[in-house]
């Protein structure tokens, strides 16, 4: 595990990072007797990978991030790695193994990309095998249809204390991104709303296109870069669109 991150220097101020710390404080200190799970979900791009390597640092949290060719014991595997424990030989001792070490550790267990285990139907349930296992503090982050999803698996959605929807980026977290991916440089408001526009909610899209602007300013060998500067050079703004079909 890392250090915890500063604001100065990291994704720490976003606000979808803010948005997932604040559900794991709350479902961590959660009154006795309430449940103990939690969902993080929203659109592609929208920084919830961002919040959950935050939110792994801060809160000591115990993060994975599922592939879609993982198998069960793949993913309990990969959580007990995550707590470096030594896994036992088979899945239910495992399960057990991770229990017991989110029930004595109080440290949260973050499960990234959590929609591959619902498409994949008996996935999800070894997570309910470990809430109920721990009765710790789980939560599960996916794209936006993931409490949907969710709905057909009773016994594990009526365990939920909250459902968090991402935000989409905002103008104050591409400035606070500006100073990560175009470090030294000046960049106007026309510029920096133009650009949150263009990038529609996405963070990803956001890094992109700042990372864009300060190689057209380095170029220039600008040290201030607005909107008009940076129709001057021809570029345009990454919006995720597929080109146009070349006539051939």
């Amino acid at each position: 595990m890392t250090s915890e991150p500063t604001s100065g220097n990291t994704v720490a101020p976003l606000r979808n990072v803010s948005l997932l710390s604040e559900l794991v404080v709350r479902i961590r200190d959660r009154p006795m007797g309430l449940p103990g799970m939690g969902c993080f979900h929203g659109p592609s791009g929208f920084g919830k990978s961002f919040a959950a390597m935050y939110s792994a640092n801060k809160h000591r949290s115990y993060h994975v991030q599922v592939k879609s060719v993982w198998t069960r014991k793949k993913l309990v595997t990969a959580i007990l790695h995550e707590m470096g424990v030594n896994a036992a030989k088979t899945i239910p001792d495992m399960v057990d193994q991770i229990g017991e070490e989110l029930s004595l550790s109080g440290r949260p267990l973050l499960v990234d990309e959590a929609d591959i285990l619902v498409k994949k139907g008996g996935m999800i349930e070894v997570i309910r095998d470990l809430y109920e296992s721990s009765q710790g503090t789980v939560i599960l982050i996916g794209e936006e249809n993931l409490p949907h999803a969710l709905r057909q698996w009773e016994r594990l959605h009526g365990r939920m204390l909250d459902w968090v929807p991402a935000q989409p980026a905002a103008l104050q977290d591409a400035k606070h991104l500006a100073r990560l991916y175009a470090p030294g440089i000046d960049l106007a408001d026309d510029l920096m709303n133009a650009l949150v526009q263009a990038a529609a909610g996405s963070v990803r899209r956001i890094c992109v296109n700042l990372d864009r602007v300060r190689e057209r300013a380095e170029m220039a060998g600008a040290s201030a870069f607005g909107l008009g500067e940076w129709a001057a050079t021809g570029a345009e703004f990454f919006t995720g669109q597929p080109p146009a079909r070349r006539a051939l």
